[in-house]
């Protein structure tokens, strides 16, 4: 949150409290643009960010998880790339800590990519250089998104029916059946401290599996045609 004090892109920052927590402390810089959401019982990600939505009233809406951190402001760019026709969502690069780049770009999942993941035969992620050109990608990590306020609208949001995993996936399979385009923009960064709770919690490796079914029962077979586009 301190790091999005200075950056005159944010007309506002929507903070969701899923679990009772004390007062938050407000950044100087950040007064009367902070607003705290507090759930009564936990929400899902798609929920939570559908939740949110209800209170923009800018042209964009950014997705931004508590674990990225922005060393250099990314809206500048990230704003001036979605000004692009037919552009709905657009994410920036995902770097680890240690600066290495993350899997937050790849192609839809399908049957056969997924067991080539489990058998650690690829992850289906877009090859790219921090610094390379904007490029249109299937889809984008949920980490960190920018839409157009009115294409969100548009679609629904997230699908509440996904809890943990694949909203991102299944928003952007969505943006893309409607005639957007979803980018990828290796010229902003940002940096995640990712947790991968699914790779030692079973209840979270339940939350992934389940997701996995919904989203191939959903699209499977059906997935959109983002070729030259």
């Amino acid at each position: 949150m301190l790091d999005l004090t200075d950056f005159p892109e944010v007309a506002r920052v929507i903070v969701t409290l899923n679990i009772p927590e004390s007062d938050l402390d407000v950044p100087t810089g950040l007064e009367g643009r902070l607003l705290t959401i507090r759930n009564i019982t936990p929400l899902g990600f798609g929920a939570n960010h559908n939740q949110a939505f209800l209170n923009c009233e800018t042209p964009f809406y950014c997705v931004i998880n508590p674990d990225i951190r922005l060393p250099k402001n990314p809206f500048p760019v990230l704003v001036a790339e979605l000004g692009r026709k037919h552009v709905a969502a657009i994410g920036p690069a995902v770097l680890s800590p240690s600066g290495q780049l993350e899997d937050s770009v790849r192609k839809f999942p399908t049957p056969l990519s997924l067991g080539m993941k489990i058998l650690c035969r690829g992850d289906g992620r877009y090859q790219f250089a921090i610094g390379d050109e904007t490029f249109a990608a299937d889809w984008i990590g949920g980490m960190f998104m920018l839409f157009q306020a009115e294409d969100y609208k548009r679609v629904k949001g997230f699908d509440e029916g996904f809890f943990l995993y694949y909203e991102d996936v299944d928003i952007c399979a969505r943006l893309w059946k409607a005639g957007c385009r979803v980018l990828a923009c290796p010229k902003a960064q940002v940096v995640h401290d990712a947790r991968r709770a699914s790779h030692r919690n079973l209840r979270y490796m339940r939350w992934h599996v389940s997701s996995v079914v919904r989203y191939l029962s959903k699209h499977w077979l059906r997935f959109p045609n983002t070729e030259g586009r």
